[in-house]
Parts: C-alpha cells; structure tokens; sequence
C-alpha cells in the first residue's frame, strides 16, 4: 500500500458537499484474527495458565456421616491504604505495563484472572513497583480477539455516538464496505463490534484516517494523557477573498505561528509542524486533538478551512483505501 506523495495534490472535497455511497464489497475468507496493538513496555507481569483442578476424593472414601468438605478459595490479597507513597491501583499499574486498559483489568481482575505476589487480586488493590503481577492467559486469549479497524471516513459522519440526526462511522462497518484488497484477509463477525469506538476526532465535514477498536491498549496510545503519536493531515485553505495562489499572499509571520504560538481555549498548543504541499494545500503535523483544532488554528491567522483530510497516524497511512470502506490493522503494522 502506497502513502501519498507529499507534494501531490490530494484531491479534498469541499466542505458540505456529499461523497456518493461506496460500493459494495464482499469480505473474503480469511483465517482467524490476529492480534492488534502495540510491544508491552518491560514490567513485572507474567503470563500464567490456570492450574488443572485438584481430584476430589468420591465421597464413599470419607468416614461414615462426614460431609465432604468445601472447596477453598484462594485468599485475596490484602488491600493496602490509598496514599502509601509509590503505590498505584492495581488496574492504573496494568494500564501503565501496556497489558490492557483500565476498564479491561477491573474486568480480569473481576473474573479473578489477576494475581499479586500469588494471590487473586481484590478490585481497588494498591500495588508497589516491586509487586508481582500475574495474568492468566484466559485474558490474553480475549485480547487476541479484538480487533482493530481503519475506515477512510467521508464527509457528512461523525466519528462518535449518533447527535443531531447525523449518522455514526461505525455504521459503515459492515461485510458490504469491507475492503475487497484488505491484506489481512481477515473476515467479518457482528462480535467485532461490541465495544468498538474510535480513537480520536475527526468531524463531520472532515474525511480520511478513522481508528475504531476494542483494544485497550490501542486506545491508550493513539489518545491517551501521554500519547506521542502524530498525526498528519492535509488542508485546502482559503485566505479572505483569495482562493488560488493562497502560499503567495499568506504572510510567512502567520506560517511560523501555525508552528508555534497559538493557544486554544487558553492553553498553548504544542509545537506543529506545517508546511505548503502546493499554493492552495497546507500539511499538518499535530501530537495532540483538540476539537476541530485545525480549523480554529487556521481561524487564528485569517485562514479559513475548506477542505480537511487526515492522511496518517504514526506509522499507519491511509493509502489507498477507498472512501467509505474500510480495512483490519494487520498483524505486522504499528502506530
């Protein structure tokens, strides 16, 4: 799959016009899926498998009138009071390995699927670096299971829950709109999108690069508080009047502030790398999402957005997947 030239010009459709309906494809058969999501960083967790169940003596071995005794459950550990310095809930320090989001270790540790120093893990443990965590590999068998998705989003979708009439991304995740050359020659099943949401913004009247997924880990990395995953975007832009030749008049001042100097909703952005692909095409380069954050950057020096495309997220590029399909994060690629 190729990534766009950088100095082409990508043809962008014009804000609220509409792209027509993809066309439909059929899903090839394909082998299981395969897992998605990043390397775990180092850390003291281990993979374990359950242990076979003890053999229970028959209950005619048992003296005369004993009742066979109850089965033992293995004792949690004990809880140690919030506060203790270098100690962290135990679902955060799962997080923070790269093992699974928060959400996914209250439900492992809720199946007992976690244990500390040997012992099952209560919900709300307080954890020390030294602590060693345990993982049975029941859990990483349903990790294996998600799946992560990338949809060339057309104009007129929102990227999250339905709001205003508008229709969700997510509708378009179906056999029909699966992507006939997807590599990964994964196939379809309605279970894949049971708890499926995108990672990141791209609204309405923007096209191109949407991430929906079931992992956590992958939702951790493309949007979480310490995410340093860049995105890159193409922009059509006109400024005042002038809708042609734009790179001429804009003033190279204006530019640098694209860069660095700009605040939104009073906190200074992070430095952006922005440069013109042609004299009408501005490209993006931003480490952070704030809503609609190019278009109220663009409105800051006298820019107005008349077309948006994102076109990579780290190292996975948009290429040439058709608007409206769809295509499985292989095995092999890494944001």
């Amino acid at each position: 799959m190729s990534d766009p030239s950088p100095r082409s010009r990508l043809s962008l459709p014009a804000a609220g016009a509409r792209t027509s309906r993809p066309a439909r494809a059929a899903a090839p058969a394909a082998p299981s899926p395969s897992r998605a999501g990043g390397e775990r960083p180092p850390g003291r967790f281990t993979l374990r498998t359950p242990a076979p169940a003890s053999p229970v003596a028959p209950e005619a071995a048992l003296p005369r009138g004993q009742a066979p005794a109850a089965p033992r459950r293995a004792p949690a550990a004990a809880p140690r009071p919030e506060g203790v310095p270098g100690t962290a809930r135990l679902n955060k320090r799962m997080a923070e390995l790269g093992l699974c989001s928060r959400r996914e270790a209250d439900d492992w540790i809720a199946q007992g699927w976690v244990r500390v120093n040997g012992e099952v893990a209560p919900m709300g443990l307080q954890v020390a670096p030294t602590d060693r965590i345990e993982v049975d590999r029941a859990a990483q068998g349903q990790q294996e299971r998600q799946v992560t998705i990338l949809l060339n989003k057309p104009m007129g979708y929102v990227s999250g829950q339905a709001e205003d009439g508008h229709t969700p991304a997510v509708a378009l995740i179906n056999p029909r709109t699966h992507w006939r050359e997807d590599p990964s020659r994964q196939r379809f099943s309605p279970p894949q999108l049971r708890g499926i949401a995108p990672c990141g913004r791209l609204d309405i009247d923007s096209v191109g690069l949407l991430v929906l997924t079931q992992d956590g880990r992958v939702a951790r990395q493309l949007i979480g508080e310490d995410s340093e995953v860049d995105k890159e975007y193409l922009v059509r832009v006109h400024y005042g009047d002038v809708a042609t030749d734009v790179q001429a008049v804009f003033p190279r001042e204006q530019l640098a502030r694209l860069c660095h100097g700009l605040a939104l909703d009073g906190q200074p952005l992070k430095p952006a790398k922005v440069d013109w692909q042609n004299p009408e095409q501005l490209r993006f380069v931003l480490t952070e999402g704030k809503k609609r954050q190019i278009r109220r950057m663009c409105e800051l020096v006298g820019l107005k957005v008349v077309g948006l495309k994102r076109i990579r997220i780290g190292r996975v590029v948009l290429g040439n997947l058709p608007v409206g399909q769809w295509r499985y994060l292989g095995p092999n690629e890494k944001f």
